[in-house]
């Protein structure tokens, strides 16, 4: 009889072997974003949104939204209530009164400065680590996996999990 510890036994992938990795990331996320909220104020996606937009001043909602893999409503929501907070200030360019640009308030500046790390968060953070080739075959196979569900499934609407505001 072989011991837990073994090599061959941690190696061995089945589908629930898998499916148990899935709810480990998904699971640290959730911890790591409920953290963030607890010590800094903001959600974790709030938090990433005040790095973005100190990395990039001046983007507008559409560009973050783009950045961060969100529906523009979804990011201009969330900037609204960022904004409501005093920490991003809405700025309209005198060109054109239709183009609002992001930045910063001295407060966002400052919530983001003692806040957890890593701002965007641990899952995205981690794929953001690793190198393109590995990138590549993750989304490769999870591509794969997408397909199975569509295919078992026509009516679930492909839809990507929403971050909580």
């Amino acid at each position: 009889m072989s011991k837990p510890s073994d090599p061959k036994q941690q190696s061995q992938v089945t589908p629930l072997s898998v499916l148990q990795r899935f709810r480990v990331l998904i699971r640290t996320a959730q911890r790591h974003s409920q953290w963030v909220e607890k010590q800094s104020g903001v959600t974790g996606a709030q938090l990433w949104a005040l790095q973005e937009l100190l990395e990039e001043p001046g983007l507008r909602v559409g560009e973050l939204a783009k950045r961060m893999a969100l529906h523009q409503s979804t990011a201009s929501n969330m900037i609204d209530k960022l904004e409501t907070n005093g920490l991003v200030l809405k700025e309209r360019t005198s060109a054109d009164q239709r183009v609002v640009r992001l930045s910063l308030t001295t407060a966002g500046r400052q919530l983001l400065a003692r806040a957890p790390s890593p701002a965007r968060g641990v899952l995205p953070e981690a794929l953001r680590l690793l190198d393109e080739a590995a990138q590549a075959r993750l989304q490769q196979e999870l591509d794969g996996l997408l397909h199975q569900i569509k295919d078992l499934d026509e009516g679930f609407g492909m839809q990507p999990l929403p971050f909580s505001e």
